[in-house]
Protein backbone atom coordinates (compact mmCIF):
# COMPACT_ATOMS: atom_id res chain seq x y z
CA UNK A 1 0.00 0.00 0.00
CA UNK A 2 1.84 3.38 -1.20
CA UNK A 3 1.51 6.45 1.21
CA UNK A 4 -0.06 9.18 -0.41
CA UNK A 5 2.06 12.40 -1.57
CA UNK A 6 0.92 15.69 -2.96
CA UNK A 7 3.96 16.03 -4.73
CA UNK A 8 5.28 12.76 -6.75
CA UNK A 9 8.98 14.34 -7.47
CA UNK A 10 11.28 16.42 -6.07
CA UNK A 11 10.81 19.19 -8.89
CA UNK A 12 7.44 19.33 -8.01
CA UNK A 13 7.87 19.89 -4.02
CA UNK A 14 10.48 22.65 -5.00
CA UNK A 15 8.40 24.53 -7.54
CA UNK A 16 5.58 24.45 -5.11
CA UNK A 17 7.90 25.88 -1.86
CA UNK A 18 9.16 28.33 -5.06
CA UNK A 19 5.94 29.40 -6.07
CA UNK A 20 4.61 29.47 -2.33
CA UNK A 21 7.92 32.26 -1.85
CA UNK A 22 6.64 34.51 -4.48
CA UNK A 23 3.24 34.57 -3.30
CA UNK A 24 3.95 34.67 0.43
CA UNK A 25 3.97 38.86 -0.10
CA UNK A 26 -0.09 38.74 -1.11
CA UNK A 27 -0.79 35.89 1.13
CA UNK A 28 0.35 37.36 3.80
CA UNK A 29 -1.91 40.70 3.23
CA UNK A 30 -4.66 38.97 2.09
CA UNK A 31 -4.56 37.03 5.70
CA UNK A 32 -3.67 39.82 7.83
CA UNK A 33 -5.81 42.38 6.22
CA UNK A 34 -8.89 40.17 4.55
CA UNK A 35 -9.25 36.97 6.28
CA UNK A 36 -8.40 37.45 9.23
CA UNK A 37 -10.58 40.62 10.37
CA UNK A 38 -13.44 38.65 7.99
CA UNK A 39 -12.54 35.85 10.97
CA UNK A 40 -12.88 37.89 14.12
CA UNK A 41 -15.84 39.42 12.81
CA UNK A 42 -17.90 36.32 12.59
CA UNK A 43 -16.66 35.50 15.92
CA UNK A 44 -17.86 39.19 17.61
CA UNK A 45 -20.99 38.30 15.62
CA UNK A 46 -21.88 35.67 18.29
CA UNK A 47 -21.09 37.34 21.12
CA UNK A 48 -22.22 39.71 22.79
CA UNK A 49 -19.92 42.36 23.61
CA UNK A 50 -20.09 46.58 24.07
CA UNK A 51 -16.09 47.13 23.40
CA UNK A 52 -15.55 49.05 26.74
CA UNK A 53 -15.22 45.85 28.93
CA UNK A 54 -13.12 42.86 28.04
CA UNK A 55 -16.00 40.37 29.35
CA UNK A 56 -17.33 38.87 26.21
CA UNK A 57 -20.66 36.64 26.54
CA UNK A 58 -21.49 33.92 23.94
CA UNK A 59 -24.89 33.95 22.45
CA UNK A 60 -24.36 31.54 19.32
CA UNK A 61 -27.46 32.44 16.92
CA UNK A 62 -29.15 35.07 18.99
CA UNK A 63 -28.04 38.67 17.34
CA UNK A 64 -28.76 36.93 13.83
CA UNK A 65 -32.47 35.99 15.45
CA UNK A 66 -32.88 39.77 16.67
CA UNK A 67 -32.52 41.64 13.23
CA UNK A 68 -35.05 38.79 11.79
CA UNK A 69 -37.49 39.57 14.43
CA UNK A 70 -36.35 43.53 14.02
CA UNK A 71 -39.38 45.64 12.21
CA UNK A 72 -36.89 48.04 12.13
CA UNK A 73 -34.42 46.11 10.58
CA UNK A 74 -36.74 45.63 7.04
CA UNK A 75 -37.42 49.57 7.87
CA UNK A 76 -34.09 50.01 6.62
CA UNK A 77 -33.95 47.04 4.29
CA UNK A 78 -36.64 48.90 2.19
CA UNK A 79 -34.74 51.99 3.06
CA UNK A 80 -31.89 50.29 0.84
CA UNK A 81 -34.05 48.73 -1.66
CA UNK A 82 -35.32 51.85 -2.60
CA UNK A 83 -32.33 53.67 -3.10
CA UNK A 84 -30.91 50.92 -5.27
CA UNK A 85 -34.27 50.60 -7.26
CA UNK A 86 -34.34 54.38 -7.85
CA UNK A 87 -30.25 54.85 -8.12
CA UNK A 88 -28.84 52.28 -10.81
CA UNK A 89 -31.90 52.89 -13.47
CA UNK A 90 -30.75 56.75 -13.29
CA UNK A 91 -27.19 56.41 -13.18
CA UNK A 92 -27.62 54.13 -15.62
CA UNK A 93 -29.79 56.30 -18.15
CA UNK A 94 -27.79 59.34 -17.59
CA UNK A 95 -24.40 57.94 -17.73
CA UNK A 96 -25.08 56.23 -20.80
CA UNK A 97 -26.89 59.20 -22.57
CA UNK A 98 -23.97 61.31 -21.68
CA UNK A 99 -21.43 58.85 -23.10
CA UNK A 100 -23.01 58.80 -26.42
CA UNK A 101 -22.95 62.61 -26.70
CA UNK A 102 -19.11 62.80 -25.60
CA UNK A 103 -18.27 59.89 -27.94
CA UNK A 104 -18.99 62.45 -30.64
CA UNK A 105 -16.79 64.49 -32.34
CA UNK A 106 -17.19 67.91 -30.15
CA UNK A 107 -14.81 70.96 -29.65
CA UNK A 108 -13.60 70.82 -25.94
CA UNK A 109 -14.52 66.96 -26.09
CA UNK A 110 -11.14 66.97 -23.34
CA UNK A 111 -12.83 69.08 -20.65
CA UNK A 112 -16.33 68.29 -20.68
CA UNK A 113 -14.73 65.01 -20.02
CA UNK A 114 -12.95 66.45 -17.17
CA UNK A 115 -15.70 68.22 -15.66
CA UNK A 116 -17.89 65.03 -15.58
CA UNK A 117 -15.27 63.41 -14.07
CA UNK A 118 -14.55 65.96 -11.07
CA UNK A 119 -17.21 64.91 -8.55
CA UNK A 120 -15.89 61.39 -8.73
CA UNK A 121 -12.74 62.22 -7.02
CA UNK A 122 -14.67 65.37 -5.15
CA UNK A 123 -14.35 64.29 -0.83
CA UNK A 124 -17.73 62.78 -0.74
CA UNK A 125 -18.02 64.96 2.87
CA UNK A 126 -17.38 68.22 0.89
CA UNK A 127 -19.67 67.25 -1.65
CA UNK A 128 -22.29 66.27 0.54
CA UNK A 129 -21.44 69.79 2.57
CA UNK A 130 -22.15 71.66 -0.67
CA UNK A 131 -25.64 70.20 -1.48
CA UNK A 132 -26.73 70.88 2.06
CA UNK A 133 -26.68 74.52 1.00
CA UNK A 134 -28.32 73.38 -2.51
CA UNK A 135 -30.98 72.09 -0.31
CA UNK A 136 -31.92 74.69 1.61
CA UNK A 137 -35.26 74.97 2.52
CA UNK A 138 -35.10 78.57 3.38
CA UNK A 139 -33.40 81.39 0.83
CA UNK A 140 -30.28 80.33 -0.72
CA UNK A 141 -31.11 77.01 -1.91
CA UNK A 142 -30.02 76.78 -5.40
CA UNK A 143 -32.84 73.81 -5.67
CA UNK A 144 -35.88 75.51 -4.31
CA UNK A 145 -34.44 78.70 -6.35
CA UNK A 146 -35.02 76.95 -9.81
CA UNK A 147 -38.75 74.93 -8.95
CA UNK A 148 -39.71 79.00 -8.52
CA UNK A 149 -38.59 79.84 -11.41
CA UNK A 150 -40.59 76.84 -13.30
CA UNK A 151 -43.86 78.22 -10.64
CA UNK A 152 -43.21 75.11 -8.72
CA UNK A 153 -43.38 75.64 -4.57
CA UNK A 154 -40.24 75.26 -2.29
CA UNK A 155 -39.62 71.68 -1.22
CA UNK A 156 -38.44 71.05 2.04
CA UNK A 157 -35.85 68.48 0.63
CA UNK A 158 -33.93 67.02 3.60
CA UNK A 159 -36.56 68.03 6.02
CA UNK A 160 -39.82 66.02 4.18
CA UNK A 161 -39.95 62.17 4.77
CA UNK A 162 -40.91 62.13 1.13
CA UNK A 163 -38.33 64.19 -0.26
CA UNK A 164 -35.12 63.28 1.63
CA UNK A 165 -34.06 59.90 0.28
CA UNK A 166 -34.99 60.75 -3.83
CA UNK A 167 -32.53 64.49 -2.55
CA UNK A 168 -29.55 61.72 -1.53
CA UNK A 169 -30.12 59.93 -4.53
CA UNK A 170 -29.80 62.65 -6.93
CA UNK A 171 -26.94 63.71 -5.01
CA UNK A 172 -25.36 60.33 -5.09
CA UNK A 173 -26.34 60.21 -8.78
CA UNK A 174 -24.54 63.10 -9.76
CA UNK A 175 -21.53 62.19 -7.96
CA UNK A 176 -21.06 59.17 -9.22
CA UNK A 177 -21.99 59.78 -12.84
CA UNK A 178 -18.59 60.33 -14.27
CA UNK A 179 -16.97 57.02 -13.30
CA UNK A 180 -19.59 55.54 -15.63
CA UNK A 181 -19.79 57.91 -18.15
CA UNK A 182 -16.25 57.10 -18.72
CA UNK A 183 -16.62 53.10 -18.32
CA UNK A 184 -19.05 53.83 -21.11
CA UNK A 185 -17.31 56.00 -23.16
CA UNK A 186 -13.90 53.50 -23.08
CA UNK A 187 -16.46 50.51 -24.39
CA UNK A 188 -18.24 52.42 -27.08
CA UNK A 189 -15.15 53.56 -28.32
CA UNK A 190 -14.02 49.59 -28.89
CA UNK A 191 -16.87 49.00 -31.17
CA UNK A 192 -15.68 49.00 -34.68
CA UNK A 193 -17.05 51.14 -37.10
CA UNK A 194 -17.99 48.80 -39.51
CA UNK A 195 -21.06 47.34 -37.45
CA UNK A 196 -22.83 50.60 -37.60
CA UNK A 197 -21.97 50.81 -41.56
CA UNK A 198 -23.36 47.61 -42.60
CA UNK A 199 -26.75 48.80 -40.38
CA UNK A 200 -26.75 51.73 -42.16
CA UNK A 201 -26.49 49.83 -45.07
CA UNK A 202 -29.02 47.70 -44.50
CA UNK A 203 -31.46 50.27 -44.04
CA UNK A 204 -31.28 51.09 -40.07
CA UNK A 205 -32.26 54.18 -38.51
CA UNK A 206 -30.11 55.49 -35.69
CA UNK A 207 -32.63 54.13 -32.92
CA UNK A 208 -32.55 50.84 -34.80
CA UNK A 209 -28.73 50.74 -34.70
CA UNK A 210 -28.77 52.04 -31.06
CA UNK A 211 -30.62 49.10 -30.31
CA UNK A 212 -29.70 46.64 -32.42
CA UNK A 213 -25.41 47.20 -32.41
CA UNK A 214 -24.70 49.64 -29.62
CA UNK A 215 -26.64 48.31 -26.55
CA UNK A 216 -25.91 44.67 -27.53
CA UNK A 217 -21.72 45.35 -27.82
CA UNK A 218 -22.35 46.97 -24.87
CA UNK A 219 -24.13 44.55 -22.25
CA UNK A 220 -20.75 43.66 -20.88
CA UNK A 221 -20.07 47.29 -19.62
CA UNK A 222 -23.91 47.03 -18.22
CA UNK A 223 -23.28 44.50 -16.95
CA UNK A 224 -20.59 45.46 -14.94
CA UNK A 225 -22.04 49.14 -14.26
CA UNK A 226 -25.43 47.44 -12.89
CA UNK A 227 -22.90 44.61 -10.59
CA UNK A 228 -21.18 47.23 -9.34
CA UNK A 229 -24.56 49.55 -9.04
CA UNK A 230 -25.68 47.11 -7.06
CA UNK A 231 -23.21 46.73 -4.40
CA UNK A 232 -22.53 50.65 -3.99
CA UNK A 233 -25.63 51.26 -3.20
CA UNK A 234 -25.68 48.66 -0.37
CA UNK A 235 -22.72 50.01 1.07
CA UNK A 236 -24.44 53.67 1.09
CA UNK A 237 -23.54 55.54 3.75
CA UNK A 238 -21.35 59.11 3.83
CA UNK A 239 -24.09 61.30 2.20
CA UNK A 240 -26.57 59.98 4.44
CA UNK A 241 -24.35 60.60 7.47
CA UNK A 242 -23.75 63.86 6.33
CA UNK A 243 -27.18 65.15 5.10
CA UNK A 244 -29.15 63.59 7.79
CA UNK A 245 -27.24 62.62 10.90
CA UNK A 246 -30.18 61.50 12.43
CA UNK A 247 -31.21 59.22 9.76
CA UNK A 248 -33.39 61.55 7.93
CA UNK A 249 -37.31 62.52 9.21
CA UNK A 250 -38.99 59.43 10.63
CA UNK A 251 -35.70 57.57 9.49
CA UNK A 252 -36.43 57.95 5.90
CA UNK A 253 -33.19 57.57 4.96
CA UNK A 254 -32.05 55.33 7.17
CA UNK A 255 -30.03 52.51 5.57
CA UNK A 256 -27.82 48.83 6.82
CA UNK A 257 -24.58 50.75 6.60
CA UNK A 258 -26.09 53.70 8.73
CA UNK A 259 -28.07 51.28 11.02
CA UNK A 260 -24.92 48.97 11.31
CA UNK A 261 -22.76 52.11 12.15
CA UNK A 262 -25.46 53.13 15.24
CA UNK A 263 -25.53 49.61 16.10
CA UNK A 264 -21.71 49.81 16.66
CA UNK A 265 -20.53 53.12 17.18
CA UNK A 266 -23.55 54.63 19.07
CA UNK A 267 -24.90 52.16 21.15
CA UNK A 268 -21.40 50.26 21.50
CA UNK A 269 -23.48 46.48 20.66
CA UNK A 270 -20.46 45.06 18.48
CA UNK A 271 -21.59 41.90 18.47
CA UNK A 272 -25.09 43.28 16.73
CA UNK A 273 -23.57 44.89 14.44
CA UNK A 274 -21.11 42.04 13.53
CA UNK A 275 -23.93 39.80 13.03
CA UNK A 276 -25.53 42.88 11.16
CA UNK A 277 -22.63 43.28 8.69
CA UNK A 278 -22.90 39.13 7.53
CA UNK A 279 -26.73 39.32 7.11
CA UNK A 280 -26.02 42.41 4.70
CA UNK A 281 -23.17 40.28 2.89
CA UNK A 282 -25.92 37.78 2.35
CA UNK A 283 -28.38 40.04 1.05
CA UNK A 284 -25.49 41.24 -1.51
CA UNK A 285 -24.27 37.98 -2.59
CA UNK A 286 -27.72 37.02 -3.20
CA UNK A 287 -29.04 39.72 -4.95
CA UNK A 288 -25.33 39.59 -7.27
CA UNK A 289 -26.11 35.69 -8.23
CA UNK A 290 -29.79 36.60 -8.70
CA UNK A 291 -28.58 39.59 -11.02
CA UNK A 292 -25.98 36.94 -12.14
CA UNK A 293 -28.23 34.52 -13.47
CA UNK A 294 -30.71 37.03 -15.13
CA UNK A 295 -27.47 38.77 -17.19
CA UNK A 296 -25.40 35.98 -18.25
CA UNK A 297 -27.76 34.71 -21.50
CA UNK A 298 -27.88 38.54 -22.40
CA UNK A 299 -24.45 39.41 -22.39
CA UNK A 300 -22.68 39.36 -25.46
CA UNK A 301 -18.75 39.45 -25.13
CA UNK A 302 -18.26 39.59 -28.85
Amino acid sequence: MTKFSLFKTPIQRRDFWDSLCFLSPSLIVFIVFIFLPIAIAFYLSMMKWDLLSADKQFVGLTNYIYYLKDPFFYKVLLNTLYYAAAHIPLDLVFSLSLALLLNKKLKGLSFYRTVYFIPVISSMVAVSAVWIWIYEPESGGLANYFLSLLGISPLGWLNDPKWAMPAIIIMSVWKGLGYNIIIFLAGLQNIPDSYYEAARVDGANAWQQFRNVTLPLLSPITYFVVLMGIINSFKVFTQIEVMTPEGGPLNSTSVIVFYLYQEAFHKYRFGRASALAFILFIIVIAITMIQRAYSEKRVHYE
